[in-house]
């Protein structure tokens, strides 16, 4: 065998799987240091991606495009799709016609995560959503989300957890469904810690979805599709916190690993 046939399977038995990053997607506004509009960013959060790579997988930025074959051919590249957070879900998803702040919308990511996570669910790609993609995932499956985080009931007994604005420490407590996706991707935990920045969340479920874990005040952390080989997602930001909390970086692992069994 040649050097170079040797090499060429060391890389093949290393190969780290391909995990498509949906992209955030920024607009910047002249200012005296540019004048001039620059034209909007698709991009993806360093914490995002190095998350990723830590857990051993190769990540991908998509670019937001409304071309199925396009969409078609990444997502048969893919070993794994990650659906990031971002500007809220437009209520006319589900068919809510009141009048919403156009300003915290984005319907250009609204239009391609819902083909992206239908795409990913049809061709049984590992998906792992977080915030937004998981509140994306729950309606691109007929669900509703709940737009005002902040006036729900909590749970007899208890007083809403802040829900926003905390991304790099823990900010309340979570408690998991026994026997999920979840608890596994964890590393058998039924309780931990999670930090949080959203103001809405998971309302009625969507098909096949199920509800696997809340905040101790009742506020929705996490969902599954247990139809799917690994359909996850969670309502905090686990990318911000895998370097410091065991369970965050376990989910990241839990997923390239299933995008690595793909």
């Amino acid at each position: 065998m040649s050097d170079i046939e040797s090499l060429s399977q060391q890389a093949g038995k290393s190969k780290r799987p391909l995990i498509l990053v949906a992209p955030r997607y920024e607009k910047s506004d002249p200012c005296v240091k540019m004048p001039e509009p620059l034209a909007p960013e698709e991009t993806a959060a360093t914490v995002f991606l190095d998350a990723i790579l830590a857990a051993g997988g190769l990540p991908l930025v998509m670019p937001l495009t409304d071309d199925d074959d396009v969409l078609a051919e990444m997502v048969a590249m893919a070993d794994g799709i990650a659906v990031p957070g971002g500007q809220d879900v437009s209520p006319k998803m589900w068919g809510d016609e009141r009048a919403y702040d156009e300003s915290l919308l984005c319907p250009l990511r609204d239009a391609f995560e819902y083909r992206l996570i239908r795409a990913a669910l049809a061709s049984h790609t590992p998906l792992f959503t977080t915030c937004r993609g998981t509140q994306m995932l729950n309606v691109a499956l007929g669900g509703t989300l709940c737009m005002d985080v902040p006036g729900m009931k909590p749970v007899d007994g208890m007083v809403l957890w802040r829900h926003a604005h905390i991304l790099s420490d823990p900010a309340h407590p979570v408690e998991v469904k026994a026997g999920s996706l979840l608890e596994r991707a964890l590393g058998g935990y039924t309780t931990v810690q999670a930090n949080s920045s959203h103001h809405c969340c998971v309302d009625r479920l969507g098909e096949g979805v199920e509800l696997v874990a809340r905040a101790t005040d009742g506020v929705p952390e996490g969902i599954e599709v247990p139809g799917e080989r690994f359909c996850l997602g969670v309502q905090w930001h686990p990318e911000y916190t895998w370097t410091k909390m065991e369970t965050d970086f376990n989910l990241w692992k839990a997923f390239v690993n299933a995008a690595a069994e793909r």
